[in-house]
């Protein structure tokens, strides 16, 4: 039947609005950022300097400077870069991280789709024998037959009210928050690694530094010996001296089994097995202190920490939600459309004549669910404050990551002074009382607190070194470890 010219138009218009539709719901506003001026109360600009001592260099802070994507190389290792730039092929979080992200875009991909009309050929052959009570069914007059029938059916429904709209949407948000989880692991992986090698480096300065002492304690229990045979010692100071070398050498264990346990962890972070020893070793004094930290303004901190970017992907995901609980309760228009041929002999499947076509349209709305879909809808606006106030507590979260690591860098650094000082002073007294033992100017108790002095200040410098590096490396964290400059975490 042919459709007149007004026909025509209004079912031209009505096919154009049932395509374009409208999106229900809230369209998704992103967060303003933080009308914050700083991170700390007070600046902090410069931090304090020891001389002559490993990682007591000044440090200064630079404001708005950009964050480089290796910033691990900063330190001037080529161990610690090595290490790193493996840790990052190889690592199987990041490589299950990088195929979350991949997962995520497919599922888009998959969605989008729905936009399009679905199409499906088929083809079907069966042979048939009517009853002889009955007319016989094909137009031939005959009772037992073959019918060869090829179609294809089409099936679309018009996204009216943005169902589709709101589904991809919340589906790309979806794929935004494993894209920042990825960078959020590449971040995670390089601080791990440079972490651990600082700690290495740490505990092979806190051994040597018990090696010394143990060597310290040991010649002085012989000159304790010498001199209790010759009756200038009594046995209750060499008991004493044996029972200070037994607990110098007591701390010497732990001591091996936290870098072995250290060791073990950076040869799976770099993607091996614990009995892969390793090429790299780490010393504090092969570390280089960066004399410069970048600061990132307070504005730019939402946009380059990868958890805070999550939540707000996690927000605009919520916020696509209630347009689709929205979008469930309203009407759908499914529309269908079959064509196709039937014959009795697989000859006259495209004859003249033996073709059919079919056109369908529908309308569902939903009328009683007990009140589900509204419940639902209701979830989802509840859902969208639940996941606005985790975005903002996880703003607050890194604006406190970021004061905490600037703190610790100014007091950090005022420690290794204090340490250092300690350490100075701990040894010269060690020195006077070595010497006035053995001129007998000096008796051994005094000696003895020397020596634990002495101890607990070379254990405390090495800590105090290791913390300057560690603080570092956290600031480069906290600030989002420049992953926007690193070619192998996909931009957006």
């Amino acid at each position: 039947m042919r459709l007149m010219p007004k026909s025509r138009i209004a079912i031209a218009a009505l096919a154009l609005l049932l395509t374009a539709g409208c999106a229900v719901g809230p369209n998704y506003k992103k967060p303003p950022a933080p009308q914050v001026g700083g991170y700390t109360p007070a600046p902090l600009t410069t931090t304090s300097s020891t001389p002559g001592v490993t990682a007591g260099e000044e440090q200064h802070i630079v404001e708005a400077r950009d964050i480089p994507g290796e910033w691990w190389a900063l330190f001037h290792s080529q161990p610690l870069n090595d290490l790193i730039e493996r840790s990052l092929k190889a690592n199987p979080d990041l490589k299950a991280a990088q195929a979350a992200l991949l997962v995520a875009q497919e599922n888009v991909r998959a969605q989008r789709g729905f936009y399009y009309p679905s199409v499906a050929a088929g083809f079907s052959a069966q042979r048939s024998k009517s009853s002889n009570e009955l007319s016989p069914i094909p137009n031939a007059n005959i009772f037992l037959y073959s019918l060869y029938t090829p179609q294809v059916s089409i099936s679309f429904v018009p996204d009216v009210f943005g169902l589709n709209h709101r589904t991809v949407e919340s589906l790309k948000a979806q794929e935004e928050q494993a894209r920042f989880a990825l960078a959020a692991t590449h971040i995670t992986l390089s601080s791990n690694v440079a972490a651990a090698a600082i700690q290495e480096a740490s505990l092979r300065a806190q051994i040597a530094a018990t090696h010394e002492l143990i060597t310290i304690n040991t010649d002085m229990l012989q000159i304790l010996r010498d001199q209790f045979a010759k009756g200038y010692a009594s046995r209750l100071d060499v008991a004493q001296q044996e029972s200070q070398l037994a607990q110098v050498a007591a701390t010497l264990p732990p001591l091996m089994k936290q870098l072995e346990q250290n060791r073990d962890l950076l040869a799976v972070l770099a993607g091996g097995f614990p009995n892969q020893d390793l090429p790299e070793k780490f010393e504090l004094a092969s570390l280089q202190l960066p004399q410069e930290l970048p600061l990132s303004l307070p504005s730019q901190l939402v946009e380059q920490r990868p958890d805070v970017r999550q939540a707000e992907e996690n927000l605009h995901f919520a916020s696509a939600q209630i347009g689709v609980a929205r979008a469930n309760r309203l009407p759908s228009f499914p529309l269908t459309a079959d064509i196709g041929s039937a014959a009795l002999g697989a000859a006259n499947i495209f004859s003249a004549g033996s073709g059919f076509w079919d056109l369908a349209g529908s309308v569902t709305q939903p009328v009683f669910q007990g009140g589900t879909l509204l419940a639902r809808e209701r979830a989802a606006r509840d859902a969208y404050i639940q996941a606005n106030e985790q975005y903002r507590s996880t703003v607050l979260a890194a604006f406190q990551n970021v004061a905490d690591t600037l703190h610790a860098l100014k007091e950090d650094a005022d420690a290794l002074k204090t340490a250092a000082a300690a350490k100075d002073a701990a040894s010269v007294t060690l020195d006077l009382a070595q010497k006035q033992f053995h001129t007998g100017y000096a008796n051994y108790l005094a000696l003895l607190n020397a020596e634990q002095m002495y101890q607990q200040a070379l254990i405390n410098l090495a800590q105090a070194q290791a913390n300057r590096y560690a603080d570092t490396a956290a600031l480069f964290q906290a600030l989002g470890g420049g992953w926007w400059n690193r070619p192998d975490v996909p931009k957006s």
